[in-house]
């Protein structure tokens, strides 16, 4: 059974997370030796993948220098940015394989290691069939490993069940925009986002998930441009909004179909766009007519003469641009709240042309390009579907393998660990996923890993979910392998290897070339190095939606990277998806869909009244197995606080550093609070990034959206409590990080 070996304290002792305030050498030598070479590449820590230049000096990555020509954030980083460096050479890092023992891990050899992964998982697909075991992926490896991690779990092992963190993440959104645009990719390139007269972002903590993208919404405001936020928190970004809504947690999808009832009923939509690129607009028009802005308003706490403006504001602007992210797709019904932003740009015609349109911002590192080319349970390389024979046929031939050698769908992220909390599935190889943080109802999940009967991992540090481990197999961090990854706004851009894995740490694309090998399917994994991966990538997925076919590591370098679909050398990349209304659909339509209403899986009552929200803050990043360990990052927000505004704290007689208990129908957490205005009085804010009796996930709930299988993460159901004396070590609120 996989649970944590010796004790926790020991365990942290020896992996940490320990804070590195110091690149490798020390700041004094720093500054007296120049570095041996500056590689150009990009940041790790978000999808907007902004480009960088590391400093290396003796193997090791000791410093960064902008990198100005980058065309996206044009030398600009975010606090993560500026610190990523610090990672490389970190004291935490993971040098050899280990395995586990009664105390904790010992390091072994690699032969040790990879043989005893293969006999186990060997065994159990003996005793309980080929999908007794599971894959883990991560959405910020490079795109040759994720299209490597899909096809070592489908080819390799045989098992139907692979899925990827990045299930985590905009796939709500994806799982929208493929039915009405015939791709899952944001249709705008983000110099598009200056252009528009009207910027409506809605669930997108801009400021602190994504912040280089502020300066692209500055630089509209500055063009005269008008911004709508929506967001039950006041966030960074809303403090320079026209308007603001603060919508209550879940009800986004009342609010959007309240702005496209105003815009049908005074006559505002576009029909020439309509009548001409859509179908399906009469059904969603009529679905719409019972949502008037006063019971609008009653339901999502915007008062109905600010829901008026937003709908005129929005449909009577030449161009407008309405961006979104895990604010909008977190939810149960996280397809339908993308789908009705679709509609509400699609019947005002804001599509299809410069600064027109609707975008996800993708939040994790790769979370484009890790999920367009195998890793998600349910498609094959090249955005192609799992269930298309054709597809299957394709990717089959460019494998080598038949087409009913190809395993069918399997289990999303959460049912997997459904599935192994109730003994289904037996054996599980996970690489850099730490769902022990990052998974919603983390009792649920801690119990799930305990239960397993072997368990793998492949990561550069201990996280809290590789300490349940049997076998840790040392892997590589981005900088120390080749690749591409897709950006936010569709963007393919190089990642340079700067430096070797340390010590016997190897890189991730090896190890599961050298566990194929040992399984006996060497043959399909004769890779020497990523480049190669990627040209056969290149073939599997030409012809598909995400069509990378003329996309070479030299172009990308050349261009500062290519925008798919590049369906061949000479096509210059396609920044601007949907041309003139043209959707990629056989007929070119663009399609309505209807998004019916449905309640919260975790309803609020007279037992728990308040709403909890979860998210994240800007000095961290994801489930901070990285940025946990980066001292300068950890100072700017140490652990996790309770945001609560005045009128509530004062119900339950608390002020900011005071402890407070939050208690939802799974278990109870007790934090300090920090007192705010920026939040609305119903609704309290967890960040997400801590694990243990920090962790904001054991308070959620595992709620998922039926078609994108998405967690609920944004709205859960709790009650308040004042607990205890005050916390002495309350953190001072620091920069960008706080509102």
């Amino acid at each position: 059974m996989a649970k944590v070996p010796g004790s926790a304290d020991a365990i942290r002792d020896q992996f940490g997370p320990h804070l590195n305030f110091e690149p490798a050498g020390g700041w004094q030598h720093e500054s007296q030796h120049a570095p041996d070479k500056l590689v150009k590449t990009h940041c790790c820590f978000c999808g907007q993948q902004c480009g960088i230049q590391l400093k290396v000096r003796d193997n090791r990555v000791v410093g960064f220098e902008p990198w100005e020509e980058f065309p996206f954030n044009q030398g600009m980083l975010c606090p993560k940015g500026v610190k990523r460096y610090l990672q490389s050479g970190h004291p935490d890092r993971l040098l050899d394989p280990l395995m586990r023992t009664d105390a904790g891990f010992r390091p072994t050899t690699w032969d040790e290691a990879l043989g005893t992964t293969v006999r186990r998982l060997r065994e159990l697909q003996a005793k309980y069939g080929r999908d007794a075991v599971a894959v883990y992926g991560g959405a910020s490896l490079t795109t040759e490993k994720a299209y490597l991690v899909g096809k070592f779990a489908r080819v390799a092992l045989g098992t139907r069940h692979i899925d990827y963190n990045g299930r985590l993440c905009m796939v709500s959104a994806g799982t929208a925009y493929k039915p009405a645009f015939g791709a899952d990719r944001s249709p705008i390139p983000w110099s598009d986002i200056p252009k528009a007269q009207v910027l409506l972002v809605i669930g997108a903590n801009v400021g602190e998930c994504a912040p280089i993208t502020t300066s692209y919404i500055w630089r509209c405001r500055d063009r005269g441009g008008q911004l709508i936020v929506v967001d039950p928190r006041f966030t960074p970004i809303a403090r320079n909004a026209d308007l603001y809504l603060p919508v209550r947690p879940g009800t986004d999808l009342q609010l959007l179909m309240g702005m496209l009832h105003i815009v049908l009923r005074d006559g505002l939509e576009n029909r020439a766009f309509i009548e001409a690129h859509t179908t399906g607009f009469e059904a969603v028009a009529e679905s719409v007519k019972p949502y008037d802005p006063r019971a609008v308003a009653e339901r999502t706490g915007v008062p109905p003469e600010a829901i008026e403006r937003a709908a005129h504001m929005f449909a009577k602007a030449e161009r407008a641009i309405l961006l979104h992210a895990r604010g909008l797709e977190h939810h149960s019904k996280g397809v339908e709240n993308c789908s009705a932003a679709i509609n509400l740009c699609l019947a005002t015609g804001h599509f299809g042309r410069e600064g027109s349109g609707c975008a996800m911002i993708t939040g994790q590192g790769n979370g484009q390009g890790g999920r367009e080319h195998g890793q998600k349970c349910d498609q094959l390389p090249g955005q192609r579907s799992i269930d298309d024979p054709k597809a299957r046929e394709h990717v089959a031939r460019v494998w080598g393998i038949s087409p009913e050698e190809l395993p069918g769908a399997g289990y999303s992220a959460v049912e997997i660990m459904e599935a192994i909390h109730r003994g289904e599935i037996k054996g599980l190889l996970s690489i850099c996923f730490n769902p022990l943080v990052s998974l919603p109802d983390a009792t649920f999940t801690r119990e799930a890993l305990e239960r397993l009967e072997f368990f793998g991992v492949i990561d550069f540090f201990l996280s809290e979910t590789a300490q349940h481990a049997d076998v840790v197999l040392a892997g590589s961090l981005q900088e120390e392998e080749e690749g591409v990854v897709c950006t936010a706004e569709g963007r393919v851009v190089h990642i340079r290897k700067a430096v070797d894995p340390p010590g016997n740490a190897r890189g991730d694309a090896s190890i599961f070339c050298d566990l194929a090998a040992r399984l006996g399917k060497g043959q399909y994994f004769p890779y020497r190095e990523p480049r190669e991966i990627f040209e056969e990538l290149r073939e599997a997925s030409r012809g598909g939606i995400a069509d990378y076919y003329g996309i070479t590591y030299e172009r990308l370098d050349r261009e500062m990277g290519v925008f798919w679909p590049c369906p061949s050398e000479d096509h210059p990349g396609t920044p601007r998806l949907f041309e003139g209304g043209v959707s990629m659909h056989a007929d070119g339509k663009c399609r309505f869909q209807l998004t019916p209403w449905r309640e919260s899986g975790d309803p609020v009552d007279a037992d728990y009244p308040v709403y909890l929200t979860t998210g994240r803050v800007v000095s961290q990043y994801l489930s901070g197995t990285q940025t946990r360990r980066i001292g300068a990052l950890v100072e700017q927000y140490p652990e996790p606080r309770v945001e609560i505004h005045p009128r509530l704290a004062a119900t339950f007689d608390v002020d900011t550093g005071d402890l407070v208990t939050v208690t939802t129908r799974r278990t109870e957490l007790t934090l300090p609070c920090a007192v705010v205005k920026t939040i609305r009085p119903d609704t309290v804010f967890i960040p997400y990034h801590w694990a243990g009796d920090k962790s904001a996930n054991r308070l959620t709930h595992r709620t998922i959206d039926p078609r994108s299988k998405i967690p609920e993460f944004k709205v859960s159901a709790c009650r308040l409590a004042k607990a205890g004396q005050a916390h002495a070590q309350l953190p001072t609120a620091t920069g960008a990080s706080r509102v």
